[in-house]
């Protein structure tokens, strides 16, 4: 199937490509701008726009810095997110997961914990907030770690109306090619601490931040992690279409539930923004990628020494129904969906 992207929207997404050419500015013009501003209304939280997700993570540990210090990952996750931090000059250590929602166990976070924490992450897998987030958000903070929110698959998650990034130091967003707001590339970082986002501005920027027509250098380790115009605005467009994937996702999730009993069931005020639909112990038909299996550790599968009983029966044990926008199928009624889905 082709790219799903409706007539008039890549007709909007044409007329602020004029607006990007009209300007002169193919980089650091007033586009990347709208994007983080625009962004940021919709999390409520402020944000800086980056190349990638990648960089997003990277840059939130380099501000911290973990060099030589324990950054605690969930082992379900795609790599990408130890790999940032080891990056930074970190040290991964590897925690387990709940089975109900596939996200980081408090309880087995806390056997990790040392004198050399400085980091623990939180993936909120499958586009619904981790359910333990609010325990683990005091547990950091009593102990005075931060606390890094990778917020990759989150797009469109809400638990009682505060979405991915709201509990910790910051939050990570990717817009990949396969994300429910897909650009492609990009990512978008956020946070409430000031002083970091500062320190951004020059950090993506090789160091340096252009002021009143002055060039000021303020950091050493700053390179090109810049998000340019053309894929700003286009994050404007999907952000405009947001809504709408958002609403289909969930119509279709709605069907599922109908003859999936076996799969993530989500606590009273939780809203999925459905990047997965997760389902434990079926025989499918059809399905997309897994969340987590024994390959996505890359090159670190080895080295995984850690007891992850939970984590390794959810790589087992689960499996995702399609449930990306345009599914050519979703449109059939529930009798069909089964059929066309279970084995």
């Amino acid at each position: 199937m082709k790219i799903p992207f409706e007539v008039q929207y890549r007709e909007k997404y044409y007329r602020l490509l004029d607006e990007v050419f009209e300007s002169n500015y193919l980089s650091e013009g007033k586009m990347v701008k709208r994007f983080e501003e625009e962004f940021g209304k919709f999390i409520d939280i402020p944000c800086l726009a980056v190349t990638n997700g990648g960089t997003t993570l990277l840059s939130i540990f380099e501000y911290i810095g973990v060099q030589s210090k324990d950054v605690i990952v969930p082992a379900n996750t795609f790599w990408a997110t130890a790999v940032a931090a080891k990056r930074a000059g970190a040290n991964i250590i590897y925690a387990d997961c709940n089975k109900e929602d596939l996200c980081l166990s408090l309880d087995d976070l806390k056997k990790r914990i040392t004198i050399n924490t400085k980091v623990v992450v939180v993936v909120h897998i499958g586009g619904h907030i981790a359910f333990e987030i609010e325990e683990i958000t005091k547990f950091c903070k009593e102990r005075d770690i931060f606390l890094v929110e990778d917020c990759a698959h989150v797009h469109g998650g809400y638990w009682n109306g505060k979405t991915g990034g709201a509990w910790g130091f910051a939050g990570s967003y990717s817009f990949y090619a396969t994300k429910t707001m897909p650009l492609g590339e990009g990512g978008i970082v956020c946070s409430n601490d000031k002083k970091f986002l500062e320190w951004l501005q020059y950090y993506r920027n090789y160091g340096k931040k252009v002021e009143n027509g002055k060039v000021n250098y303020k950091i050493q380790n700053g390179f090109n992690f810049r998000m340019n115009e053309m894929t700003a605005a286009l994050g404007l467009v999907q952000l405009e279409r947001l809504p709408a994937i958002l609403e289909w996702k969930r119509k279709l999730a709605s069907k599922y539930d109908q003859f999936f009993e076996k799969r993530v069931k989500f606590p009273k005020g939780m809203t999925s923004g459905y990047y997965k639909y997760i389902v434990f112990d079926y025989d499918l038909k059809a399905e997309t990628g897994k969340v987590f299996n024994q390959t996505d550790f890359g090159p670190e599968i080895e080295k995984i020494e850690y007891d992850l009983p939970n984590s390794r029966w959810i790589a087992e044990h689960h499996k995702c129904p399609p449930i990306y926008y345009g599914w050519d199928y979703a449109e059939k009624n529930i009798e069909e969906l089964r059929s066309i889905l279970l084995k």
